[in-house]
């Protein structure tokens, strides 16, 4: 896929479609009752009429310094009416810690048969592992299962496809892909989300004409009448970037797209915006926060009339909220 004066005209485009609300951010560190510096990546559901949100809670940088990778992490939860209004529970709900692993973070929520299901990035002190929960009551977590070393990014398909569960997931494929970020989605299938194989690459990096460096799965997949609708994050470096936020040098930006997969096999790509779905613009996604230029859905939700609600993480700092027709993605995605 090469790169041509497509994907300015697509730019055009999308900004036209998709809306940031104007109650951005919909959730951040001060309304949350307990001690937090950074609320972001968060999985979003909606189950039984009401909005929930799992969200990534850091703590351990309050004075706007870094930590380290072992700083502290934990999952907090809110809950919401309208999916706008937020309010956050009064502890956090998850967290995983011991002489082994470091910490759990970046949530995803999927809905599979009335139950809620929660994908998870684990650090470890022997690499990047991906952990799949299921919860009934919002309060306790059952850990289902935890992948080997190096898996990052997993989310699941909201139903059954085939007889199997399926999940897009982003491996560390270091040594193969020459020694550098050249991270790819790829997509496997489990009869119990327990086992998983039949796996196979669905997007490398290089088919994305807006991404240098590394894409995978953002949102859990929603279904539409014309295929599986999802998000993921690509990602592009540029060394005049400079500092651009907390740590001492942050050259990378994050960006949505969006792509559109085949209802009965989802390996199947049906089409693809050649130009990101959102790109940092706003200030909250700027400027001020522990990473800037940095825009990662984590949650989708589908609105019987159309209305499709994407919630991301934004600059790595706070959850944010934009909205389009779904009728317009699929435009976007098979028209790319």
């Amino acid at each position: 896929m090469k790169t041509t004066t497509m994907p300015i005209i697509g730019a055009l485009e999308s900004s036209l479609l998709i809306r940031r609300h104007p109650a951005n951010p919909v959730l951040d560190a001060a309304r949350v009752p307990y001690p937090t510096a950074l609320v972001f990546n968060a999985g979003v559901a909606k189950l039984g009429g009401r909005y929930i949100m799992v969200f990534r809670n850091d703590y351990g940088s309050l004075e706007k310094q870094i930590i380290g990778p072992s700083h502290t992490t934990d999952l907090g939860i809110a809950f919401s009416d309208d999916g706008i209004r937020w309010t956050a529970g009064p502890k956090p709900v998850f967290k995983l810690c011991d002489e082994e692993i470091i910490r759990a973070y970046d949530p995803r929520l999927t809905v599979i048969d009335g139950r809620c299901y929660m994908c998870f990035a684990v650090d470890t002190q022997h690499g990047i592992r991906g952990g799949i929960a299921v919860t009934d009551d919002f309060e306790s977590f059952d850990i289902v299962s935890l992948s080997t070393p190096d898996l990052r990014n997993m989310v699941l398909f909201p139903e059954r496809i085939g007889g199997n569960y399926v999940r897009l997931e982003r491996p560390f494929t270091v040594y193969s892909r020459g020694g550098v970020d050249r991270f790819d989605t790829w997509i496997s299938e489990s009869p119990d989300l327990i086992y998983w194989g039949r796996s196979g690459l669905l997007l490398a990096v290089e088919q994305v004409p807006f991404a240098n460096d590394k894409i995978g799965p953002a949102a859990p997949p929603v279904k539409t009448n014309k295929g599986w609708l999802t998000t993921f994050h690509a990602v592009d470096i540029d060394p005049a970037r400079g500092k651009n936020g907390w740590e001492p040098s942050w050259k990378k930006r994050y960006t949505a797209g969006i792509m559109l997969l085949d209802l009965d096999n989802p390996k199947k790509i049906l089409g693809m915006s050649a130009s990101p779905l959102l790109v940092p613009e706003a200030d909250y996604e700027t400027d001020g926060g522990f990473r800037n230029d940095v825009i990662f859905p984590g949650g989708m939700v589908l609105e019987e009339d159309g209305e499709v609600k994407i919630y991301y993480g934004a600059a790595d700092t706070v959850e944010c909220l934009a909205t389009a027709h779904v009728d317009d993605l699929i435009r976007l995605c098979l028209e790319g």
